[in-house]
């Protein structure tokens, strides 16, 4: 189990690079979170594999 990771991801609106805090302890995340840039809301899914890897996948509103 992970505790909490930064993970940089780039902003699907502006294309910014931001950092984002994932918590490591839960194996599969879905959120919003605004972009720290331009304050549009980014949804944001975070999946811890089974060797701990997280991958973190960040689109628009309209994407989903």
């Amino acid at each position: 189990m992970l505790a909490t990771q930064s993970e940089i991801i780039s902003c699907p609106y502006c294309g910014e690079n931001i950092e984002i805090v994932v918590d490591g302890s839960v194996e599969f995340q879905e959120y919003i979170e605004d972009c720290s840039v331009c304050c549009q809301p980014i949804v944001i899914y975070a999946e811890v594999s089974f060797d701990d890897k997280i991958k973190v996948v960040a689109k628009s509103e309209q994407e989903c």
